[in-house]
């Protein structure tokens, strides 16, 4: 897919769709940087994990919703000699209740670390990829950014956000090299997800056209494509994988 080795940065890269994401993109010949959340004292363990499977990634601790946090990582990233070609901005939470319900703090939680942290990862890579001549940002949103979800607006609005800032930023960038895109998943078979009660995953799973979950390795897929070097010609567009669930 791609003969050249770039270096990526993948944010939430140790768990779930991030975790595929990285996986897919070392298997492109990538070098891959993964983030997590500040205090994880299990990640030694998991690059140990994925090592015995042939995967290298380096991986650095990091608050994507706090704007010092993530400047403080480009600074670390520079320090030890790499640079940024790919970032891929997935590290994202949930606080679900109705708008009734939902307290500010749950509001805030979610704007911060699923919006905010599009401009406070991009901003310290975005001038280094536009003067190489060459980069790629792909932002990771969800179906119900695009139709919404009972309990979710926090986290509908932060994930139809998240397209905005893709299609402006593509447009600012365009002609440096650099593609901006968003791709928006479906429901996955994730550890959250299957950790529902049966009868409610089934729920799910008979809404879905297709007829099952999709797999984080799919999405990761798309996301390598997008990536490479044959992507060129494609930026500011938000593709979606769900299943036929919600089709625009």
């Amino acid at each position: 897919m791609n003969t050249t080795q770039r270096t990526a940065l993948v944010t939430g890269g140790n768990r779930g769709l991030g975790a595929a994401i990285a996986r897919a993109l070392h298997d492109a010949g990538h070098r891959v940087i993964v983030t997590h959340t500040p205090g994880n004292t299990t990640i030694g363990q998991w690059q140990q994990a994925q090592a015995t499977q042939g995967y290298t990634f380096a991986a650095y601790g990091v608050d994507v919703s706090d704007y010092e946090s993530t400047q403080e990582l480009a600074r670390r990233i520079h320090a030890d000699g790499h640079r940024i070609d790919i970032l891929v901005n997935n590290a994202g939470i949930t606080r679900d209740a109705t708008l009734r319900k939902l307290d500010k703090a749950g509001w805030d939680a979610v704007l911060r670390t699923n919006l905010d942290s599009m401009f406070n990862v991009t901003k310290p890579f975005i001038d280094p990829m536009v003067e190489r001549g060459w980069g790629r940002i792909v932002n990771i949103s969800s179906i119900n950014g695009s139709k919404g979800q009972f309990g979710q607006t926090n986290y509908s609005a932060a994930k139809a956000g998240v397209h905005g800032f893709t299609k402006a930023l593509a447009q600012e960038v365009a002609r440096k090299g650099v593609t901006v895109n968003t791709v928006s998943p479906g429901y996955l078979a994730t550890e959250m997800v299957m950790a529902v009660r049966e009868d409610v995953r089934q729920k799910i799973i008979d809404a879905i056209p297709i007829g099952r979950l999709g797999q984080p390795a799919e999405i990761a897929a798309l996301v390598a494509f997008i990536a490479s070097e044959a992507a060129a010609f494609m930026t500011g567009s938000n593709v979606a994988m769900n299943g036929g669930q919600h089709m625009y």
